[in-house]
């Protein structure tokens, strides 16, 4: 008992300090103080969309809001009216452009591909890759410009405030942040030039030509299924300046709204984030089962477990504190074993290969 209650507190230990650190380290996207000046580069939005219907409606007229030099949506072979809506809409706003996506050639996924397209039909000197979901709110773009240019970086992403509606929803998906606000140290990101030292985040990833050119675009990294990880840790290795940066009040997305959307995206990559090691998914899986779920029963035999769960508790409600969610969520925490099982049984079964939005990929990391 004794040797499974420092294995729990190690793990937590070693998040809590990576998350302290990144508390006071981590961007927060805010309002651009003082006007931009006049010279800025053209940029070009490009969104990857396939059966989206049901958010361009919220999420696109806040993306022609912003000053884009131009708006390029993919329709990626649609069914539900998404290709109809984006051009009805650009009927009335010259900046937006409907790309009709190509056939997916073999070894590529549907998303990449549809990416490494947009790349190739845009203008601008900066490339925004930007999901179909993501809510941009007034002065997001202004912000986002300002906060590369403050950084000098080549490449920037962001994680959104993650809307959440459904029980399995509010437990899953606030993961995203636990998981990269306690596992990387923003001033290894800054300062260390090591190539693990770096992520992305497909909901929204920024470029400039030149370096995006230079990582291979999405055709370096067609077939993954990390694809955004691997093209922020390529950028890394290859000496370009990365910045991350949390989405706060300028920038959301609400990935999923069911219980059944969230295990099955969250199976399609948990294997691929864990190196497809199915010892490691398991390990992992066990850390978190055992000191964010087990120890409240574990504390009844002995109440020295209450420390390792109220540390689980800490460490979500500081995360939700910097996200800006609501920190009462942390109660949640302690639930978190039955998404996450859930999710890893799929996984396994499914192996390397799965299916999403109608299509079946073999995978890869």
């Amino acid at each position: 008992m004794d040797a499974l209650m420092g294995l729990a507190l190690g793990f937590l230990a070693v998040q809590l300090l990576t998350l302290l650190s990144n508390l006071l380290a981590f961007p927060v996207l805010r309002l651009a103080s003082g006007a931009l000046p006049p010279n800025l580069p053209k940029v070009s939005i490009l969104v990857p969309a396939r059966n989206e219907v049901h958010n361009l409606p919220a999420t696109l007229p806040r993306l022609l809001a912003q000053p884009a030099h131009e708006v390029v949506v993919l329709d990626d072979y649609s069914t539900d009216g998404t290709a109809e809506l984006i051009a009805e809409l650009a009927k009335t706003e010259s900046r937006l452009k409907l790309l009709r996506g190509q056939a997916l050639p073999s070894g590529w996924s549907g998303k990449n591909w549809a990416c490494q397209q947009l790349a190739q039909a845009a203008s601008g000197q900066v490339l925004i890759f930007t999901d179909a979901d993501v809510l941009w709110e007034p002065g997001a773009l202004q912000a986002l410009l300002a906060f590369q240019a403050r950084e000098r970086a080549d490449f920037v992403s962001v994680w959104p405030r993650q809307l959440t509606g459904t029980l399995a929803e509010r437990l899953a998906v606030p993961v995203i942040d636990l998981i990269l606000l306690s596992w990387l140290p923003y001033l290894g990101v800054k300062y260390l030039p090591i190539g693990g030292f770096s992520a992305g985040n497909g909901q929204l990833m920024l470029w400039t030509s030149p370096a995006y050119q230079r990582v291979g675009g999405h055709t370096a990294v067609k077939s993954q299924v990390l694809e955004d990880v691997r093209m922020g840790q390529r950028a890394k290795a290859l000496g370009l300046k990365v910045a991350l940066a949390i989405g706060g009040q300028l920038i959301s997305a609400r990935m999923y709204r069911s219980d059944a959307e969230v295990i099955a995206g969250f199976s399609k990559n948990i294997l691929a984030a864990h190196g497809s090691s199915r010892l490691l998914l398991l390990l992992s899986t066990g850390l978190n089962t055992l000191a964010y779920t087990a120890a409240w029963p574990l504390a009844l035999l002995d109440p020295t477990w209450l420390w390792v769960a109220a540390l689980g508790l800490s460490q979500r409600a500081l995360v939700a504190l910097k996200t800006q969610r609501e920190p009462w969520e942390a109660l949640l925490q302690p639930l978190l074993a039955w998404p996450l099982w859930r999710i890893v049984v799929r996984a396994l079964r499914q192996g390397s290969g799965y299916i999403w939005k109608g299509r079946a990929y073999r995978g890869g990391t």
